[in-house]
């Protein structure tokens, strides 16, 4: 099984985003990712879908509470609920309905870490999503391009 770690980040937020998924044995970028008008927690996300696409066993330590409680806690019922909530439309339904198609079809381990508090591989994949937001790549890496949002108007904010 693959160990990774993945972050994403905007600045400002919204704004231009990017995200990295950080190998666990050698602490070296495996797959980064931009978008020019996005907002940190898509680019969280989008770090999580990178790492289920590219290894369908894998762990992923990511310090994003919230899409592993959506991937673990809430998709589940909003796709027997036919992707609705109670309290109003989910944002970022693209997002979320990729994500929990990977995660439901591979073998995924999500594990929370607490960010910024000098965790290694948590805090390089912090400063690679950041260079990638900057256009800046790793070796001969490409910096994928990525939807900046599902609708360029409606979900620039928080998800929930």
């Amino acid at each position: 099984m693959k160990i990774v770690f993945t972050d994403g980040s905007a600045s400002p937020n919204p704004g231009p985003g990017g995200f990295a998924v950080i190998d666990e044995e050698t602490g070296n970028p495996l797959i980064l990712g931009r978008a020019d008008n996005t907002t940190n927690i898509r680019m969280e996300g989008e770090a999580m879908l990178a790492a289920m696409s590219a290894f369908p066993e894998v762990e992923i330590h990511s310090d994003s509470e919230f899409w592993i409680n959506v991937l673990t806690k809430w998709a589940p019922a909003w796709k027997r609920n036919g992707w609705k909530k109670k309290t109003g439309p989910i944002k970022n339904l693209d997002l979320v309905q990729k994500l929990y198609e990977k995660y439901t079809q591979g073998t995924v381990n999500l594990i929370w870490v607490r960010g910024h508090v000098g965790t290694e591989l948590n805090e390089k994949a912090d400063e690679w999503a950041n260079n990638a937001r900057r256009r800046k790549t790793f070796a001969d890496l490409e910096i994928i391009n990525v939807s900046s949002s599902e609708n360029n108007n409606e979900n620039q904010g928080v998800l929930l």
